[in-house]
Formats: C-alpha cells, sequence, structure tokens
C-alpha cells in the first residue's frame, strides 16, 4: 500500500483524538488476521509438496502402460500381415478355377448353340426349299438370334461358312417370296384358295427379313398396280383434263375390290398409304404434261372442276391417312357457298357459267357410288393436300381473269342499278351497292379459298384491289361537278357547284360508303392476310385503296361546302346592292343574312343526321373557314358605306355569327361545339374589325386602323377611305399620313401593285389571316395613338345614335367584353 494511502486510511479510522482509544483493540485484531494468514500459508506448502511426489509415480506407471500397448499392437499387425498373405494365396487358386468354369462353360454353351444353329439352318433350308413361309418366318428368327451370339467369332472358317450358307438361303427364301406374290392380282387366287394364306405367311418371312426386303415388295407391288393406271390413262382417250376425275374413281374402285384381298398385308405395311402416295405422284406427273402441252389456255369450267375433285381427293386422302382430319372448306365455282342468299339479286352466276360449259362431261362421276375405304391411318406425317393440285397453281390466271371479269360486269350493274338513295328506316346510310360488292367479294374469296391458297388467291387480292378502286372512281364521279365551257365561262359559273337539297344527301351517302369501303377493305385484308400461304401474307396490303376511299371523303366534304357557297352567291349578291352609303337608320338584320339563315336551316339538320361527328365537324370548319373570309371580302365589293351603313353591317354580321354558331345544335351534333365556336370567332373577327375601322372618324382612321388590323396592307387602307366616301384629295393627305408613319412595317410590294385591281369595288381581295392583337409599336410618341385614344374614338362613333338597331349593337359590344377570346376582347384589355 501507498504511504498516502496508508496515510487516507489511518485518518479515515481515526478522525479525532478519541478515537485514538482504539488502537489497541484494532492492532490485535491485525496480529489475529496475519497468524491465520501465515497458517493458511504453511498448509498449502505442505499440500503441494505431498502432490508432486504423487504425480511423478503416476506418470511413470502411464509410461509403462503405453509400451505393453505399443508391443500388443506390434503383435496384433504381424498376424494380420501372416493373414493377408494366406488369404491372397486361397484367392489366387480360386481365381484360377473360376477362369476354368467360365471358359468351360462358354465352350459348351458356344458349343451348344453351334449345333443349334446348324441344325436350324438345315431346317430353314428344308422350309425355304418347301415354301413353308409361317415355320420359316420363326426359324428365320431363331436363327438370326443364333447368328448374334457368333458375331465374336466371324473369323472362323465354320462359322463364315454358316453365315454364307444362311445368306444364301434368305435370297432364295426372298425370290420364292417375289416369285408367289407376283401372282397377286393376276386372278390365281381366286383359283386357288391356299394361295392367300401362303402370301399372308410369306409377308411373315418379309418382316424377319431386312427392312429393304420389305420396301422392295411393296415398291414392286405398288408399281404393278399401277401399271394398268398408266396405261389407260396415257392413252390419247382418257389423257385430258376433263377425265381428271376418272382417276380418282380408278385408285378409289381398286382400294375398294381389293380391300379383302390385300388384308393379307400387316397394317403396319400401310400399302396403301403408300400405294395412294405412287398414285398421287404418278398423277401430277401425268397433269403437269397434260396442261404443258395444251394448245391454247384451258377452259376455266373444265380446269375448276378437275381442281375441285383433285382437292377433294386430296382432303379425303389426308383425312383417312394423315392422321388428323380438317373441317372442309365448302365454298367454290360450282356449289352455291351461300346458300342462304341464293335469293339475293347480286349473287355470283360464275356457277351457272361453269354448269354450262361442264354440260358436255355430266356424269363422269357416276363411277364413283361409295365412300373411301376404310383403313388405318398411318400416322406417317404425309401431308397429302397439295400433292397433286399444286401442278394446276401456275394455270390458274385464266380462273382469275374470268372473276375479274365477272366482279367487274356486277360491280358496273351493281353502279348502274344504284338508286342513290336510302331506304326509310335505313339506319346505316351507307349505299346498297357497296355493301352487294363486298359480298360479292367475299363469296369470290371463299371460292378461291376452297382453291389455292397460294399465288392464285393473291393474284385474286389484286383483282379485288382494282375493283375497289373503280368502284371508288364510280363513287367519285357521281359527286356534282362544276359548270365547265364556254356558256359557264360567259355567264361567270365555271368552276362553281350547283347543289340541289337531293344532291347533298347523295353526297352524304357517298362521304358513308366511302367510310364503309375504307373500313371493309381494310378488314378483307386481313382475312386474306390470315389465310393466304405466310411467304404472301406481308404482300397482303390495301393501303392504296384506302387512300382512294379518303380522297373520295374529302372531295365529298368539299363538294358539299362548295354548293353551299354556290347557294350563297345570291345573298352575297343581294349585300353589295344595299345601299348603305344612304342608309338613313340601324334596324333588324337585313334580308341577305335572313337568305343565309334560310340556306343553312333547310340544310344542316338533313346533313347532321347522314354524316358521323368526325365529318360533320370537319364540314363546320370548311364552311366557316369559307364563309367567314368570303363575307370579310364581300364588304370590299359595296360601293360607299355610310356611319348608319356600317353600323347596319355590323350588326348583320353579328347575326351571321350567330347563325354559324347555331349550326352544331341544328345538325344535333354538339360534341366539337366549343372548338368550333372558337373557330367561328376567328374567321369572322376581321370583319367585325374593318367594320369599325369604316365606323372610326376620319381623324383617328388609321390609328384604328393598325389597332384592328395590325396585318393590313396599304391597298386596304385606301379601299377603306373609298368605302367612307372620302374624295381623292382628303385620301391624299391621310395616305400619305398613313405611309409616312407606317413606312417601316407596311412597305407596299411589287406584288401587292401588281394585285392592285383587287381594290376595286368589283373584284374581291385576296383573304385575310385571322386577326390577332397587336399594338403594332405603340409606345409614347410611336407611330400611333396609345390604344386608350384609339378605343375612346371608337366608343365615340355611337354618340347621339338612338336607333334600336344601334342599341343592339352596343350591347352586344358590351357583351363581348365578357368573353374569354376574340377581337372585341383584346380591344377592352388595355
Amino acid at each position: 500500500m501507498e504511504k498516502s494511502s496508508a496515510l487516507d486510511y489511518i485518518n479515515q479510522m481515526f478522525p479525532t483524538e478519541a478515537s485514538l482509544s482504539g488502537v489497541e483493540p484494532l492492532m490485535q485484531k491485525i496480529h489475529s488476521e496475519i497468524s491465520r494468514v501465515d497458517s493458511g500459508i504453511l498448509a498449502a506448502v505442505r499440500q503441494q509438496s505431498n502432490s508432486g511426489t504423487k504425480a511423478k509415480e503416476d506418470l511413470a506407471a502411464a509410461t509403462h502402460a503405453v509400451e505393453e500397448l505399443m508391443y500388443k499392437i506390434r503383435e496384433i499387425k504381424t498376424k494380420a500381415e501372416q493373414s493377408e498373405t494366406m488369404v491372397q494365396e486361397i484367392c489366387r487358386d480360386i481365381k484360377k478355377l473360376d477362369f476354368a468354369k467360365k471358359h468351360i462353360t462358354t465352350t459348351i454353351t458356344a458349343l451348344h448353340r453351334l449345333t443349334m444353329l446348324v441344325s436350324a439352318v438345315e431346317q430353314l433350308q428344308v422350309m425355304a426349299s418347301k415354301r413353308q413361309y409361317k415355320e420359316a418366318a420363326a426359324q428365320l428368327e431363331a436363327v438370326n438370334q443364333l447368328c448374334s451370339h457368333f458375331e465374336a467369332y466371324r473369323d472362323i472358317p465354320k462359322i463364315t461358312d454358316l453365315r454364307e450358307k444362311f445368306k444364301n438361303i434368305k435370297q432364295i427364301l426372298k425370290s420364292h417370296v417375289f416369285s408367289d406374290f407376283s401372282s397377286l392380282g393376276t386372278g390365281k387366287e381366286t383359283e386357288e384358295s391356299n394361295l392367300l394364306q401362303q402370301l399372308s405367311d410369306a409377308c411373315l418371312v418379309v418382316d424377319a427379313l431386312e427392312p429393304s426386303v420389305r420396301e422392295e415388295l411393296v415398291k414392286n407391288f405398288c408399281n404393278r398396280e399401277l401399271t394398268s393406271y398408266r396405261q389407260i390413262f396415257e392413252g390419247a382417250e382418257l389423257a385430258k383434263l376433263d377425265k381428271t376425275e376418272r382417276r380418282y374413281a380408278w385408285i378409289k374402285r381398286r382400294l375398294r375390290t381389293n380391300e379383302e384381298i390385300w388384308k393379307i398385308f400387316p397394317p403396319s405395311w400401310h400399302v396403301a398409304y403408300l400405294l395412294c402416295i405412287q398414285f398421287c405422284k404418278l398423277t401430277r406427273t401425268q397433269l403437269v404434261e397434260i396442261l404443258d402441252n395444251l394448245k391454247e389456255k384451258p377452259d376455266v369450267g373444265t380446269l375448276l372442276l378437275a381442281l375441285q375433285r383433285t382437292l377433294e381427293f386430296e382432303e379425303e386422302l389426308e383425312e383417312k391417312f394423315g392422321g388428323g382430319s380438317r373441317s372442309r372448306e365448302t365454298g367454290n365455282d360450282i356449289e352455291d357457298i351461300d346458300r342462304g342468299e341464293k335469293n339475293n339479286r347480286t349473287v355470283s352466276d360464275i356457277r351457272k357459267k361453269y354448269e354450262k360449259k361442264l354440260a358436255a362431261h355430266q356424269g363422269t362421276g357416276s363411277e364413283e357410288k361409295d365412300g373411301p375405304n376404310d383403313l388405318s391411318a398411318p400416322g406417317a406425317g404425309f401431308n397429302f393436300r397439295g400433292i397433286i393440285s399444286s401442278c394446276f397453281e401456275p394455270h390458274l390466271t385464266v380462273y382469275v381473269e374470268l372473276e375479274e371479269k365477272t366482279l367487274m360486269e356486277h360491280m358496273e350493274k351493281l353502279v348502274q342499278d344504284e338508286t342513290w338513295d336510302i331506304e326509310e328506316g335505313n339506319q346505316t346510310n351507307i349505299l346498297s351497292s357497296s355493301m352487294q360488292l363486298f359480298l360479292i367479294i367475299r363469296r369470290s374469296l371463299k371460292r378461291c379459298s376452297a382453291l389455292s391458297k397460294n399465288q392464285t388467291l393473291f393474284n385474286l387480292f389484286k383483282v379485288f384491289q382494282r375493283i375497289l378502286k373503280a368502284y371508288a372512281t364510280k363513287l367519285f364521279a357521281r359527286l356534282p361537278k362544276g359548270g365547265t365551257g364556254i356558256v359557264a365561262a360567259a355567264t361567270g359559273m365555271d368552276g362553281q357547284i350547283k347543289t340541289s337539297d337531293r344532291d347533298e344527301r347523295v353526297i352524304c351517302y357517298i362521304v358513308n360508303t366511302a367510310e364503309y369501303c375504307h373500313k371493309t377493305s381494310g378488314e378483307l385484308a386481313e382475312t386474306v392476310s390470315k389465310i393466304i400461304d405466310s411467304q404472301l401474307a406481308d404482300l397482303v396490303d390495301m393501303s392504296e385503296v384506302q387512300d382512294e376511299f379518303s380522297a373520295v371523303i374529302t372531295k365529298a366534304l368539299v363538294t358539299l361546302v362548295h354548293g353551299l357557297e354556290t347557294k350563297f352567291d345570291a345573298e352575297m349578291a343581294a349585300m353589295t346592292r344595299v345601299p348603305w352609303g344612304t342608309l338613313e337608320s340601324v334596324g333588324d338584320q337585313s334580308e341577305y343574312v335572313n337568305g343565309i339563315n334560310m340556306i343553312l336551316s333547310n340544310s344542316t339538320p338533313v346533313l347532321g343526321s347522314l354524316l358521323s361527328p368526325t365529318y360533320f365537324q370537319y364540314f363546320l370548319d370548311k364552311l366557316a373557314s369559307s364563309l367567314g373570309p368570303r363575307f370579310y371580302l364581300n364588304i370590299f365589293k359595296c360601293k360607299q358605306i355610310s356611319e348608319t351603313g356600317a353600323q347596319q353591317m355590323l350588326l348583320d354580321t353579328q347575326a351571321v355569327k350567330t347563325i354559324l354558331l347555331d349550326i352544331p345544335s341544328l345538325g344535333k351534333q354538339t360534341s366539337g361545339a366549343a372548338s368550333y365556336s372558337k373557330f367561328v370567332g376567328r374567321e369572322m373577327s376581321k370583319a367585325e374589325a374593318l367594320l369599325k375601322v369604316i365606323l372610326s372618324p376620319v381623324d383617328s382612321v388609321a390609328d384604328t386602323y393598325r389597332a384592328l388590323l395590325p396585318e393590313g396592307t396599304p391597298l386596304e387602307f385606301q379601299r377603306i377611305l373609298d368605302l367612307k366616301g372620302l374624295k381623292k384629295a382628303d385620301q391624299q393627305n391621310i395616305l400619305e399620313d398613313f405611309n409616312k408613319r407606317g413606312s417601316s412595317g407596311m412597305v407596299v410590294s411589287q406584288q401587292q401593285q401588281h394585285q392592285q385591281h383587287i381594290i376595286s369595288p368589283s373584284v374581291v381581295p385576296s383573304a385575310p389571316p385571322p386577326t390577332t392583337a397587336a399594338s403594332a409599336g405603340t409606345t409614347g410618341g410611336g407611330v400611333m395613338a396609345g390604344r386608350e385614344d384609339v378605343l375612346t374614338r371608337a366608343a365615340a362613333l355611337g354618340r347621339g345614335a338612338a336607333t334600336t338597331g344601334f342599341k343592339r349593337f352596343l350591347a352586344l359590344t358590351e357583351a363581348a367584353k365578357d368573353r374569354k377570346d376574340g377581337p372585341f376582347r383584346k380591344l377592352f384589355n388595355a
């Protein structure tokens, strides 16, 4: 313990002098503790001394025990080595004995099998000589198994001799079997009752021989069966296209009559199946030769009849041998594909034409009365579809040409018989000729798809394209045309389109019909691409045809707008004949406005009920974009407009605008009314701005013109001065001031100088673009007066006017303040 710690401990135990009285007891306690600790240390030292001696004794005993254990282990290892040596000597003797036994057993077995092989070969030789096929087949199996055991002894002379002898016996059996089968089909099987049984047993021998023997036998049998077929149908009488059906009748009759006889063949041989394959290949070769040797184009009826019978025959073979069945595609050139609609006057008459052409060939199918024979399907995966019929493909152009001629005749007749009207109660508003045309096309497609799905179908698809394009041309030609010729030019009607109420309905029908044709032609292309060969599917496209019908729709709607424009001619002329310069007061809207309203009120409900929302909206936009600028240009045609006349004309402008805004409601199609209203407001705003410029005082007319018509030209401004009735001398000062102050932004170009004649009262200037709010550089001390000053002067136009019409104009102007867009709103947003 450190000195400072001892002092701290003493001070802690005896903090005062009075506490020193406890020193003696504490000292005694400490001495007692020291004595106790010394005793414990002494006892521990004595115990440790005794433990060390005992540990040495234990270690000596353990060392002795380990030595004894090592001795015993060495002794056991020695004995194990002795035992292993003894076992190896015993196993060596046993292995020698085992090898000896194995060799003896193998030798005995080989000698036994050799004896059996020799005996079996001798027996097989006897059976072969006596044509005992059933026994020989079983013996062949046994000899084949025995020979397989001697593959390792091929070099031994005895084995070589036996194998050579066995090979000769098999050759003898093969020659006997082939010789016996050569009598099959000669009539001997009916005379010799046991011949069929003998041939059935011979089939067992063939199965026991190599597979090549069976293939050769079946091939020889098929060639022999088809020899008579080749002789019959290579002759001049039957080697014709119109005799094709008799070919299939021959093979079916052959299969049917020999069904019982051919049961001698095992089902696994599929003799009838292989015979049909050989028949199809031979028939295809002969038909190709017949078709190639034709001196002129084949008769369509004969060609299609042969093709149809070929397809039916292939379908029967596929259902019988193809391992599955597929529903037959009905619809061809001879049978009526749509029996439920046979009373319709547009049903194709191709069937009648072909039946007339084939009248000379009636009864050729009488040879086949029963269905195909019932044989088990081999499941070999051979596809009979197209094995023969594909040879007709290069020669079907005459069929496509006939289809095109027939379709074109039908289309011409449909258009000729078209009433260009819709029956009452018809909800589609589509011309019946279009629906009937697509019905005929679908039937033609169904007929062709039953005959071919390759190049012929693609060629027919091109025919469909030409037919539909021709129909689109017919629709286009039916649209009303503008006046042409010397008389039309002399009367000012050259290019104008006059349409009656019936013409407008016909135009709507044409629009709907073209839309129907556009959609249906796309669906037709999808249908063809699904059924045509995959290599041609990417070439199937109706985009050009659809473009044709889209052009018809556009032209029809434009024609509709032009027809209404022509109707507006009388009202526009009446507008210019009004004495605007001498008008004394502002009244209700003018008569020409009522005329415009009547024209639109009569036409719009009919158009809205016939056109789809999309095309009706397109028509509205075209009408607004035509009537707005035309009304603006028509103002320039007036001679002189007084202040009162300008007020009346501004009132008429608002009335025309209201009439245009009411068109969607009249047509009962308000889906796009919001965007249309903005469009009308934009188109009519230029005319309103022009009239407000005419209403402005002379001293501020230039500033008002720049504010309301910032894109106007000096030529138009000069015409406005003419409309206000100013004399040339008065105009000169205003024009000089206008040109001086606006020369930086409005320079008369050479082109505008060439167009100066447009500003004359009898000729209309070009349509202006939509007006935009612009200040045209209205900075302090700039080219034009401030906006507020211009608006104040424009508002002063109505001072002192107390007529009802002008009050209505002011009310309309005030109401325009609440609109979010339009020229009036831009004026009041200073």
